[in-house]
């Protein structure tokens, strides 16, 4: 099978390199940005997801696409940016992907679609995104089921992941592990919320056995629109999860303050973020994010059609810690932000 990897230079992106070559597939990759870990034999194209003439190039022959790119930080993107990236961007692929005659599609979106709406936050619950990202993510969603309504064919495998970490990944869990190993670190409150995650081998593992890709199938034929949430079981705590990257590191666990101390704390650095529009690693909520709100998701659905994560969530952490320890503390983080207008080709 030939697969094109839209925004497959990313994080997410080189797993499914890694494991669909290894699976003997084709790929194909189209980014703005080189990729570093793709096959040396593996064609990428260098274009933006809002171009058609970059988007025919890269659907030459493809047999199914797999639409990871996306606007997707929490900070130095513009409201229009998202939806241009995550509603537009989606449009434009439906569209080459007709014109290619191409039939099949994975779409990762995000449990930030749920937003404000009531748990338990199943499928099937409400959607009440309070984020512009959620926002132009749920309207991606709509993008893809209006194109499978279509018929002839066409199937849509929508997966919303919680935060995602794993090796070689520089968002929450890298901080928490860098934290910890520099005895910055400090937990504020019992931290008994929690905190959903999803550890990246396991989810992109996942999408493969969804597709029938593996040699075990699901239970049930999937249908031509269908959405699954992506959460590592058993969910832990904030405390918990500090605790076992703690233990990881061969550190202690850090001791507990109160709450309100660092709230306190972090009404100064609210002031510098307002003034600078700079994103500090401290603020008032980054503290309530961390140690009061709940981001608890459910993964029910998928378990019921016979998905077995490969590798327990503690030793998904236990592995980036390892290579934090070994390589990825002397590394630099790479952001990979969309532009706000399309780039397109001549």
């Amino acid at each position: 099978m030939k697969i094109l990897i839209t925004g497959g230079s990313g994080f997410i992106g080189s797993y499914f390199h890694r494991d669909l070559a290894a699976l003997g597939h084709e790929l194909v990759t189209i980014d703005l940005v080189d990729p570093s870990g793709k096959p040396a034999d593996s064609p990428f194209i260098n274009g933006d997801i809002r171009d058609p003439k970059a988007l025919d190039r890269a659907m030459e022959g493809v047999d199914m696409v797999v639409n990871l790119a996306a606007a997707h930080h929490d900070f130095g993107i513009e409201h229009d940016t998202y939806y241009s990236v995550n509603e537009y961007g989606s449009r434009m692929i439906c569209d080459a992907m007709d014109r290619a005659g191409v039939k099949e599609l994975v779409f990762y979106s995000t449990v930030a679609v749920y937003g404000d709406a009531q748990t338990p936050h199943e499928e099937t619950a409400p959607t009440a995104p309070n984020t512009p990202y959620g926002g132009s993510k749920l309207k991606g969603e709509s993008v893809f089921s209006t194109w499978v309504e279509q018929g002839d064919g066409r199937h849509a495998l929508i997966i919303r992941p919680t935060v995602t970490f794993g090796v070689h990944n520089f968002a929450n869990m890298y901080s928490l592990i860098r934290q910890i190993d520099s005895g910055k670190y400090a937990r504020f409150g019992a931290g008994t919320n929690i905190k959903s995650l999803s550890y990246v081998e396991n989810i992109v593992h996942a999408t493969l056995f969804l597709k029938g890709l593996l040699d075990d199938k699901p239970s049930r034929a999937i249908e031509a629109f269908e959405i699954f949430n992506y959460i590592d079981k058993p969910d832990l705590t904030s405390t918990e999860i500090s605790n076992v990257v703690s233990k990881c590191l061969g550190k202690k666990p850090a001791p507990a303050m109160p709450y309100a101390l660092g709230m306190l704390i972090g009404l100064p650095f609210d002031v510098v973020i307002k003034l600078t529009g700079k994103n500090l690693p401290i603020s008032t909520a980054r503290v309530k994010k961390m140690f009061k709100t709940e981001t608890k998701f459910e993964a029910d659905k998928l378990l019921g059609v016979g998905y077995q994560p490969k590798v327990p969530l503690t030793e998904g952490i236990d592995r980036m810690v390892q290579w934090y320890l070994e390589s990825g503390k002397d590394e630099n983080a790479q952001w990979h932000q969309p532009p706000a207008d399309a780039v397109m080709s001549d």
